[in-house]
């Protein structure tokens, strides 16, 4: 069985003539658009495909969530209880009743682990599958390779309808950008569509005392390039022409605002799915991700939501407010189950559960051993042990995949990284994960040089 490296800091490049003599070099020509279109000649099908990514930052703990523990010593376990789901031996927590009522429709990866315990160079390792040569500590790393939305649009291509390839709501993950891909592969941040006064970004800027009307390219141009305010992503300008063509087609597209337009949900469903910021996210992920968008992140930080919660970093007095983790867990883990069962319920009953995939996981789990002073109690950070679930996308769903010891302290079974989740995502995706872009020093990068798909799941 293969056991992945975890030790070893892997920053991506790899050697020039490695990649020259496998012929996987992607030099700003041959595109994965181009791959399925010669496929597609040679009579080889491909469904457009696509996952939605809920990320729950700060890190969630694996032991309140998916891997209770409830024989652990009283200082490790679980200070919520377990609860048995429609999966006979798959036991969740108890703040998770609607999961429990559908687990035979989503995965546990229970084994997950890394070595990055800060939060940003955790977000990048998850999310590009490339470990920091030189972490920071501090949580200010920002990413020097694209995640998986931004290589998504680079290699999928435009979308013939000019939907967006790449989505975040409300907004872009602070750590990840495009990097050497361009400023024209990031996502499109479309705000809280819970918000009272949420407008899709197109009808934003078509409004603008500048727009007048779709017809005023000039207008709309000069619109967007304030758009892009002060970003910081060192590179991406060279991509900036582009993504004024990509912005003002799609303003020109019908489909585009259709896709944008939650009043056209029953209000039943909008309710079921919670009318929360992250209930009508998980809703709009879904209607985006049906129109052809391919890649959409669901920023689940909880203190976004109100002043009751803290996001998932639950260490002792997260966001200055002391006490126990367990009191804002309890506000929070009810919210997260009905957007999250809603969501995975709704793309059964359209029939979108093959062709959606849906992964939920945060940068790192949190440490087993409970931290206790005189402002309260909480778990510190831990990336090496995390549970990951994993729902849609024609998965073998109804299972869970690896284990960690009786603590929840490290991988005991089928040690996996995130890599591994990753590889599987790009699967889905229809992406070869062993296509390269040249960096901004021309060196080739792999999508992925480590990990493979789980095959548990496929």
């Amino acid at each position: 069985m293969r056991q992945p490296i975890h030790n070893v800091p892997c920053p991506g490049p790899v050697r020039r003539r490695d990649f020259l003599q496998a012929g996987l070099l992607v030099a700003g020509g041959l595109t994965q658009a181009d791959v399925l279109a010669a496929r597609a000649l040679a009579g080889e099908s491909h469904r457009e495909t696509s996952v939605i990514v809920l990320y729950l930052h700060g890190g969630p703990s694996q032991l309140e969530t998916y891997d209770l523990k409830p024989k652990a010593p009283i200082e490790y376990r679980s200070v919520f209880e377990p609860i048995s789901t429609n999966v006979p031996g798959m036991e969740i927590c108890e703040l998770f009743p609607l999961q429990a009522k559908m687990a035979d429709r989503f995965a546990l990866v229970r084994s997950v682990r890394h070595t990055m315990s800060s939060h940003s160079d955790g977000g990048i390792e998850v999310l590009t599958g490339k470990t920091p040569v030189r972490p920071d500590p501090a949580s200010l790393s920002k990413s020097e390779h694209p995640d998986l939305g931004s290589v998504a649009s680079r290699l999928l291509g435009p979308h013939p309808a000019a939907l967006p390839r790449y989505v975040a709501i409300p907004q872009q993950l602070y750590m990840v950008r495009p990097a050497y891909l361009g400023l024209h592969h990031g996502p499109l941040g479309v705000g809280d569509p819970a918000a009272e006064n949420f407008k899709p970004p197109t009808m934003r800027i078509a409004a603008g005392n500048e727009g007048r009307g779709l017809d005023d390219r000039a207008g709309l141009i000069r619109q967007f390039d304030r758009l892009k305010g002060n970003l910081d992503q060192r590179g991406s300008f060279e991509g900036t022409d582009k993504f004024r063509e990509l912005a003002v087609s799609m303003l020109t597209g019908p489909q585009v605002a259709d896709a944008f337009d939650l009043s056209q949900e029953p209000h039943e469903l909008r309710d079921r799915y919670g009318r929360t910021h992250w209930g009508q996210s998980c809703l709009l992920a879904r209607r985006l991700c049906e129109a052809g968008t391919s890649v959409v992140t669901v920023y689940i930080d909880a203190a976004k939501s109100g002043p009751e919660f803290t996001n998932w970093d639950d260490h002792i007095q997260n966001a200055g407010r002391p006490g126990h983790f367990a009191q804002y867990m309890r506000n929070r883990l009810p919210y997260l189950d009905q957007a999250l069962s809603a969501l995975i319920e709704d793309l059964h009953a359209r029939g979108s559960d093959q062709r959606v995939m849906v992964a939920v996981f945060g940068e790192f789990g949190r440490t087993p051993r409970l931290s206790h002073n005189v402002n309260g109690t909480g778990r510190d950070h831990w990336p090496d042990a995390q549970s990951v679930l994993l729902a849609g996308g024609g998965l073998k769903t109804g299972q869970v995949v690896g284990a960690t010891n009786s603590k929840a302290e490290f991988p005991t079974e089928r040690p996996l990284t995130p890599k591994d989740i990753l590889a599987t995502i790009y699967r889905h995706l229809g992406i070869d994960r062993h296509i390269a872009f040249l960096d901004h020093a021309g060196r080739p990068v792999p999508v992925l040089s480590e990990g493979a798909p789980i095959p548990e799941l496929i």
